[in-house]
């Protein structure tokens, strides 16, 4: 009981507030659909060092193999790709501008990309939160000139200031896709219910999935808008919105073979839900949670939701970890599987799906005794999947292999 409590306390920020609607009956609801443990297994490695909440595993994409690992206080680590590396170095310290409260959990540094040409023009994203008042921040920052191994925390340059209304579900995901724009997960703004009904209106960014062109600087802001995102000629709309009825977006990821863009939004009452990301689609919150009614406070007339790809019940799980299609090399067991993990549970899985029927096969279950609290997946240059979990104020990182 005491361990439990321990985790509850330090739940991350895809933390849930679990109120009922009167829309929704607390029903028992059926088990996860879930099909033989695959003969993997996870364990820890990178074991020599203590990093502190590590909410974003990643890579440059420059040749160089490096992993950077970024702490939710505001701290970029940067190792070689050698699980027996003793010493990290700090990449980057924003932690004086960083808002962080561990009881206030779903705020901090929260996102980190590369530009898909790092090795040539230095420059990296950040998603945080700022330390005055209920407001993110998407930033540009570059290299340091005499050192480009080190990033240069003077170089801010803000491209996206989002207020927040309250504490928690600010998602957080920022990507690279193929197209080589960079797409931005938002939550609804927090709070239970979207009171706002935020994940309904176009007119703003919350609740939805930004996508800007960092390449260019239009009508006096840092960035451009992409001329085919949909709601670029939509009155009244954000026109750096490209999907939208979104919770809270825990991670977004891209298939580094199809470029299929993947979401995990966290469930508010009963049902946590995964979702392959359209051009303009409307994926149902606060209409629906998962497939199911929820409200009908900000329902439209006339409108059409994307359906998850998959759901599960919260007697399963309630707070979804999503992770990776896994496109690596030394686990061929999971090759062209998406993982996901549960971080209230900490069960982890690997999920089946056919792109060109659009169906979910099996669901598999990836066995591991300790049931860690995962926050976050990440991609090392290779394609290997990695996985960190949060036990108080320091994490945890594993990875994949195939089991003995």
């Amino acid at each position: 009981m005491n361990r439990l409590l321990r985790m509850l306390f330090a739940l991350p920020m895809i933390a849930l507030l679990v109120l009922p609607v009167a829309a929704q009956k607390p029903e028992e609801g059926p088990p996860i659909p879930n099909d033989p443990v695959l003969p993997v297994k996870l364990k820890k490695t990178f074991t020599n060092l203590r990093i502190r909440r590590p909410v974003t595993i990643t890579h440059a994409g420059d040749g160089s193999n490096r992993i950077f690992f970024a702490e939710q206080q505001g701290v970029i680590l940067a190792v070689p790709n050698d699980p027996e590396v003793e010493e990290p170095e700090v990449f980057l310290d924003i932690e004086d501008s960083v808002r962080f409260n561990p009881r206030q959990n779903e705020e901090g540094f929260l996102g980190l990309a590369f530009h898909p040409n790092f090795k040539e023009n230095g420059e990296f994203f950040l998603y945080y939160t700022i330390k005055k008042g209920l407001v993110s921040h998407v930033s540009r920052f570059k290299t340091m000139k005499d050192d480009p191994t080190k990033g240069d925390p003077n170089s801010e340059e803000v491209l996206l200031t989002i207020e927040q209304p309250f504490w928690n579900h600010n998602g957080g995901s920022i990507e690279f896709g193929p197209d080589g724009y960079l797409y931005v997960g938002l939550g609804d703004g927090g709070k239970a219910n979207d009171p706002f009904g935020n994940g309904q209106n176009l007119s703003t960014w919350l609740g939805s999935i930004l996508r800007i062109d960092v390449d260019k600087k239009e009508n006096g802001q840092n960035y451009g808008i992409p001329a085919d995102n949909p709601f670029v000629n939509t009155e009244g709309a954000k026109p750096e919105i490209y999907a939208y009825g979104l919770r809270n977006v825990w991670r977004l990821t891209f298939d580094r073979e199809t470029g299929a863009c993947w979401v995990g939004d966290v469930g508010q009452n009963l049902w946590e839900e995964i979702d392959i990301i359209t051009k303009g689609g409307n994926y149902g919150w606060n209409v629906r949670e998962g497939l199911h009614p929820f409200s009908e406070e900000f329902a439209k007339s006339g409108a059409k939701y994307i359906d998850p790809i998959f759901e599960y019940h919260h007697n399963v799980g309630k707070s979804i970890t999503s992770g990776y299609v896994y496109r690596g090399k030394k686990v061929p067991q999971l090759q062209g599987k998406f993982l996901y993990a549960d971080y209230v549970t900490g069960k982890v899985w690997a999920l089946e799906y056919d792109y060109d029927t659009k169906k979910v096969g099996k669901n598999y279950r990836i066995e591991e005794p300790s049931n860690p609290p995962v926050v976050c997946f990440g991609e090392t240059e290779d394609g290997e999947v990695l996985m960190s979990a949060i036990f108080g104020e320091y994490g945890a990182i594993y990875e994949f292999a195939p089991a003995e």
